[in-house]
């Protein structure tokens, strides 16, 4: 099965046992073909192993600390910070990649953490008593409800009103589905046609994206030179869609099959 229909089959099944490390490690197969996703998944296993005691002190002493994982704010747009296999190997990452890795870290020693997608940055709370949140884009610093107010005030201002709704953690397809807008968005801000298509291919994969990304989807393919591609995610765009809506898809998947003459 190749990456495309792996990953697939991996978001459409039941959300409780998907498996976040594999649906990022597929994420970074589209950018590194050939990568073994297994064997990049199993180096979780490895920093697992190397964490001196099962506890949010050991996590964070030992992958921020002892490993000196942090937030690349240097160079906060470089795709390697989304991609799981990069974000291991050079130790640097996004609030979501590295947060990623603190989760799926517990999981392996039995340390319950979620993830919390707040508007703008990413952050993850141990789920024992009591609960604490942590910033692992800061080096695991802990944080106060009052902490993450600040920081959506300063990312929006007054335009977004924080409120502890926030604070509710998220699900793998929610995580997976954001790490690949970030990477639509970068992709489309440096004008790499082919990353922006296989982000949007993975990313309406997703049952819970917006079916309406399936017209930029088409967009991508086209822009590439995928007609037919294009013509065929309109076709399955329009049996989603009402009315007039859905024969603007069926007219324009026509314009380009008439382009493959």
């Amino acid at each position: 099965m190749d990456a495309t229909a792996r990953f697939r089959t991996l978001v459409k099944g039941p959300e409780p046992t998907m498996r976040l490390d594999e649906g990022a490690m597929l994420i970074a197969a589209h950018a590194y073909p050939g990568l073994d996703v297994d064997a990049e998944v199993a180096r979780l296993d490895e920093l697992a192993a190397g964490c001196p005691e099962p506890s949010v002190a050991g996590m964070v002493s030992h992958l921020f600390g002892e490993l000196g994982f942090r937030g690349n704010g240097d160079d906060y747009g470089d795709p390697r910070n989304s991609y799981l296999n990069d974000v291991l190997d050079r130790r640097v990452g996004l609030p979501i990649t590295l947060s990623l890795v603190v989760m799926e870290v517990g999981r392996r020693l039995g340390v319950p953490v979620v993830g919390i997608g707040m508007p703008g940055h990413f952050v993850v709370r141990h789920e024992g008593v009591p609960r604490v949140l942590l910033d692992p884009f800061d080096g695991g610093r802990e944080l106060t409800v009052d902490d993450c107010a600040e920081r959506v005030a300063a990312i929006y201002g007054g335009a977004v009103l924080f409120t502890p709704s926030m604070l509710q953690p998220v699900g793998p397809r929610a995580m997976l589905a954001r790490m690949l807008a970030n990477l639509k968005q970068r992709f489309s801000m440096t004008g790499d046609a082919v990353g922006a298509e296989w982000a949007l291919r993975l990313r309406t994969a997703i049952p819970e994206v917006d079916r309406r990304e399936l017209g930029e989807l088409a967009g991508a393919q086209a822009a590439i030179g995928r007609y037919r591609a294009a013509a065929e995610t309109l076709e399955g765009m329009a049996a989603e869609l009402p009315g007039e809506a859905a024969a603007k898809a069926v007219a324009k998947a026509r314009q380009f099959r008439a382009r493959l003459n």
